[in-house]
């Protein structure tokens, strides 16, 4: 792949899993990758590397960031009204094999290697199954009990959850006392957006219970990814191809056995089969080029930041196009989790400050 948009100093290569969100591709990159152009020209490894969107015109990248919210967003739609008609094992089959379907040819195309190793094979394959088949069908079972705008608000917990795994089981991470700070804000949304204090039960609470797993799969699988794909030699979507194959054969496998023979196609409507093509060929396929695009231009850290922005379009795209209703405690208990986010990572508005005047 063309990597002229990379910073010039920025000799990093880009690692990839699949495990963010419902149909995504998260970036992680290796130790060597987060010295960024910032930290090289700087000489300080601690710089912030959000510091690199301010050298690249808003123009470039904001319109991407923004699509790439919208796309990620709009995923929690798409399998719902896939989950309509499917079991969540067929939804999850369909979107994985498509998009690695669209990933396939982008690799053929841009003449990236899939991995040649057993052992390469072994990581993703791990990945794979906890990364991408579990959490994709755990989110297709939930949302045949909550609302999609739900699910998209669990989504936004997953960097709360990959803390603590990688500070305790990869130690990838050390714990500080801003990030505790931050994991306790996230557990206090976490509450909130159960509404512990009605007492939730039956199908509501499974399924935001199957959502809040989905995304303590990715919990395991990015640090995972983090500490054993990062040193690896292929890229990121190289990498991302051989996990999406290796879930394909795992639901092609365990789908028919949960939930009996393969739908006909002519039995679906037009709605179901394009909302599960969309999943995986847009959501993954077209996504993961734009992110890949986003890290090019403005690093990793700053594009991130989309974080923010797929649980909003997840609740605007619910509430307008299939009318979905939320009580009001659970998008408060969402912005509870974002704040907690935002703290755990860093995040700091900075004032800029405006170079002195000189007087002639």
């Amino acid at each position: 792949m063309d990597r002229g948009g990379e910073p010039v100093g920025c000799a990093a290569k880009i690692r990839a899993d699949p495990s963010a969100a419902p149909g995504t591709v998260s970036l992680v990159t290796s130790t060597a990758a987060r010295r960024t152009a910032v930290e090289v020209a700087t000489g300080d490894p601690e710089t912030d590397t959000r510091s690199q969107a301010s050298a690249v015109p808003l123009a470039r990248w904001l319109p991407g960031m923004v699509i790439l919210g919208m796309i990620w967003g709009s995923s929690f739609l798409f399998i719902k009204i896939g989950v309509s008609e499917l079991h969540p094992f067929y939804v999850a089959w369909a979107r994985v094999a498509s998009g690695a379907l669209a990933l396939l040819v982008i690799v053929l195309v841009t003449r990236h290697r899939l991995p040649r190793d057993l052992r390469g094979w072994v990581h993703n394959a791990v990945v794979g199954v906890v990364g991408v088949a579990a959490p994709f069908s755990l989110f297709g079972y939930g949302e045949q009990r909550i609302p999609s705008i739900l699910a998209g608000i669990w989504n936004s917990i997953t960097p709360l959850v990959v803390l603590p795994l990688a500070v305790i089981a990869f130690r990838t991470e050390k714990l500080t006392l801003r990030r505790l700070i931050g994991l306790l804000l996230g557990l206090a949304g976490a509450l909130m957006i159960l509404g512990i204090w009605r007492s939730p039960g039956g199908s509501s609470l499974s399924g935001q219970l199957m959502c809040l797993a989905a995304a303590a799969c990715y919990g395991v699988s990015i640090p995972y990814t983090r500490k054993f794909l990062s040193p690896r030699p292929e890229s990121g979507l190289a990498m991302s191809a051989a996990q999406l194959i290796v879930a394909s054969v795992v639901l092609a496998v365990v789908a028919p056995l949960v939930s009996g023979g393969v739908p006909h196609p002519a039995q679906l409507s037009w709605q179901v089969v394009t909302s599960v093509l969309t999943l995986g060929v847009v959501g993954t396929g077209i996504a993961f080029v734009i992110h890949l695009r986003n890290i090019r231009l403005i690093g990793a850290s700053a594009a991130s930041m989309v974080t923010y922005i797929i649980p909003v379009f997840a609740t605007l795209i619910g509430a307008l196009v299939l009318g979905e209703r939320i009580a009001w405690y659970q998008p408060v208990g969402a912005a509870i989790v974002l704040l907690g986010v935002a703290v755990a990572q860093g995040v700091r508005l900075r004032r800029v400050r405006q170079p002195a005047r000189v007087r002639p």
